[in-house]
């Protein structure tokens, strides 16, 4: 029987995306088929279709298995030390490039975007009507500043990284 969490099931999950994203680093989601992934995997299309509505439903479930394991990461982030925080942020990414650059490319309509902001902090320091405002531009540029880096390879130190962070955030 195929349960929802039959080993069996989750060793064939993990077959597939991790084909997946080995293919995304040098195909658009766009070129990648069942076809592709069945090939790679030596797993039968039923197999595929068991677990995946299509290639999009897989970088859906591939993007929020993402996204919690970046939360998971952050679950005693102190908000209030930035410096920690964005160190540990920026370690993290250099140890995963793989990861995020797989996370971004799924990101195809940039509508989910990696990000660790603590409103609360936010409207006790910004207590006026341009809040949300404020949270966007950071949050977006947070990411761009992650794309960039992770562009160049993650050249620069997590603690270079850290600093440009501090230094752009300075006064807050």
């Amino acid at each position: 029987m195929n349960v929802k969490n039959n080993k069996r099931r989750k060793e064939s999950q993990n077959k597939i995306e991790k084909a997946f994203v080995e293919l995304l680093q040098t195909r658009d989601i766009k070129e990648i088929t069942v076809s592709d992934l069945v090939k790679e995997t030596g797993l039968n299309r039923s197999t595929f279709y068991a677990n995946y509505i299509d290639i999009f439903d897989l970088a859906d479930k591939t993007r929020q298995k993402l996204e919690k394991d970046f939360t998971n990461l952050f679950a005693d982030y102190d908000y209030f030390n930035e410096r920690t925080g964005a160190l540990k942020m920026f370690t993290h990414i250099k140890e995963n490039q793989l990861f995020y650059k797989t996370y971004f490319k799924l990101c195809y309509d940039d509508k989910h975007l990696i990000s660790i902001y603590d409103t609360r902090r936010a409207e006790k320091e910004h207590v006026d009507s341009n809040i949300k405002y404020h949270i966007e531009f950071f949050r977006n540029g947070l990411n761009a500043i992650i794309k960039m880096w992770l562009a160049n390879d993650c050249k620069e130190s997590p603690e270079a990284m850290a600093e440009v962070l501090k230094q752009e955030y300075r006064g807050r």
